[in-house]
């Protein structure tokens, strides 16, 4: 019988990456997270996606049952406040549903350790979930990386954010720290690899690029490869852990509770002992140059959409410089229309009869617009009767749509970012349906960030009174 492998955690960063890459090796995958709706806009061809917490142990054994092998990718650090703790909890839950299970190996991706008395919760979390797991009958095997080069790796966007839209920095004494990072292609096949080695069961592995650098040069490395001028960096004293999670959050927009957990590791200098993993499962090792060239040449490729997806390229405007996280605002409403009712308005926004919500405060913003040059008064779309992928409503262009379930529409208005309006509709019990729609903003650089606050109360205003009346709309077209 074919190895049936598990990604629990899938929705995150690593298993993100790691789904498609064991479909790509013909393998027989489920993947596992919080939210399944999450798992079903990546459209994986084949992947069975069931949706559990190690949190709520009851959703654990039949999330796990018949899989051989299972990557435990699950870290809270988004969480914020207690984060470490909720991860031990959630390793001890797992590796009990593991034994019940009949799991036969657990791989679990860990951080490495440096010389160090001061942890801090991100690190010592890390290396406190491997043990746990390791407490449990199933065998552990823990592979340990440090900063991962590519799209979508918390370091790697905070560096980049900087790198690419701050030509000079006054920085924390964090950025003369070293490190051996590694290529998220590396990784990866690492984690394959080592799950087909029996000697591995039970063992605990470096894991490593091939060079100790220190975050300036990865900096630099990352604005070189993306074709910008390498920022002036000037490193301070002045700026301690707290500060340094502040500044981040006026600068990048990376999430605050990352943020501050990030700072606590990236202020100390890593070394790695990866010899045994490099002889345990052995492959050419990218440079952090090549590393980085591979990270931008990624996001580059075609992605199909089925809705918003937060690092996509094609909803940063094809821009390395617009940030992978976004900031986000909305609101929902429960109503007794039809999805088919709500749809029909969704699709049929634009042209002269414009949003149904608050039109005069639209034309302000598009006035702006057309002032500072851009297509603010543009009006129309091809067709009031359908909607297709790449239509055009008035300034807006369509990115994703699902029948009555979610439209996506990339924003066309000059600013300093890239955005998308998201429509979700989702039938609920007892005849009831919820509307959400969502504005996702990845601003570039501090100016983008300036514009997402100045504009933030208006989308509250804004979002709050127009899901209610389309909803009053859909239930008279009922």
């Amino acid at each position: 019988m074919a190895t049936r492998y598990l990604v629990f955690g899938a929705s995150g960063y690593i298993g993100g990456n790691l789904v498609p890459f064991l479909i790509d090796r013909g393998a027989t995958v489920r993947a596992v997270a919080r939210d399944r709706e999450v798992l079903e806009a990546r459209h994986w061809a084949g992947v069975e996606l069931v949706e559990a917490d190690a949190l709520e142990p009851g959703s654990l054994i039949p999330a796990l049952a018949e899989s051989d092998i299972v990557f435990y990718l699950v870290h809270s650090m988004a969480a914020g406040k207690d984060f470490g703790a909720l991860d031990l909890v959630a390793a001890e839950n797992f590796a009990r549903a593991a034994a019940d299970a009949g799991v036969q190996r657990i791989i679990y991706l860990g951080g490495l350790i440096p010389d160090s008395s001061s942890l801090g919760e991100h690190i010592s979390s890390r290396r406190d979930t491997g043990e746990v797991l390791r407490e449990g009958p199933v065998p552990v095997t823990e592979i340990r990386a440090g900063i991962i080069i590519g799209p979508g790796s918390a370091a790697f966007e905070v560096m980049r954010d900087l790198a690419l839209n701050l030509p000079v920095m006054i920085t924390p004494r964090w950025v003369r720290a070293t490190s051996p990072p590694i290529a998220l292609s590396n990784l990866l096949e690492y984690l394959w690899k080592i799950a087909h080695s029996d000697e591995a069961a039970g063992q605990v592995y470096d894991a490593a690029g091939p060079e100790e650098v220190d975050y300036t040069s990865m900096m630099r490395a990352i604005a070189r490869q993306a074709g910008k001028s390498p920022p002036l960096i000037i490193p301070v004293p002045v700026l301690t852990p707290t500060l340094s999670s502040y500044w981040l959050g006026l600068v990048t927009a990376v999430p605050a509770p990352i943020a501050r957990a990030l700072i606590t590791g990236l202020k100390h200098s890593f070394s790695a002992d990866d010899g045994p993993l490099r002889k345990a499962a052995p492959q050419h090792l990218l440079t952090m140059d090549d590393a980085v060239a591979m990270a931008l040449r990624q996001e580059r490729q075609h992605q199909t959409l089925a809705r918003w997806t937060d690092g996509n390229f094609q909803l940063r405007g094809h821009r390395h410089d617009n940030a992978y996280y976004s900031k986000h605002a909305g609101s929902s409403t429960i109503t007794r229309a039809k999805p088919a009712a709500l749809w029909g308005l969704i699709t049929g926004l634009g042209g002269p009869q414009r949003y149904h919500y608050m039109n005069g405060l639209w034309l302000i913003r598009e006035i702006m617009d057309w002032i500072a040059g851009g297509p603010g008064l543009s009006r129309g779309r091809r067709s009031f009767a359908e909607l297709r992928l790449g239509d055009r409503i008035d300034y807006w262009t369509v990115l994703a749509l699902q029948e009555e379930r979610s439209l996506t529409l990339e924003f066309g208005l000059k600013a300093p970012g890239s955005g998308a309006l998201e429509f979700q509709i989702k039938p609920l019990d007892h005849g009831l349906t919820e509307l959400r729609i969502t504005a996702h903003w990845h601003p570039r650089g501090v100016w983008g960030l300036l514009y997402w606050w100045a504009m933030f109360p208006a989308h509250l205003f804004l979002f709050r009174g127009w899901t209610k009346k389309l909803a009053r709309l859909a239930e008279t077209d009922s």
